[in-house]
């Protein structure tokens, strides 16, 4: 059940890091290069919301949890 929960709650992360990144996008229309942009971006906290989603998500499906289902023995 926990890791459901922390695949849900890494993938609700990742989302609103996404999220601002694109919005971000718009920096580009009023006339910033690249360069700029990528630099805003890893300087803005909620733009590491995506990595750490990422990174949890991962966790949450590659590493062996206990499998005892509740037999108490």
């Amino acid at each position: 059940m926990s890791r459901i929960f922390f695949f849900l709650f890494g993938f609700g992360l990742m989302t609103i890091g996404f999220v601002y990144i694109i919005l971000y996008l718009n920096l580009l229309t009023i006339g910033y290069n690249i360069s700029y942009y990528v630099n805003f971006i890893i300087r803005r906290i909620e733009c590491y919301f995506s990595l750490i989603g990422l990174i949890i998500m991962n966790l949450a499906i590659y590493l062996k949890g206990d499998k005892t289902y509740g037999l108490c023995l």
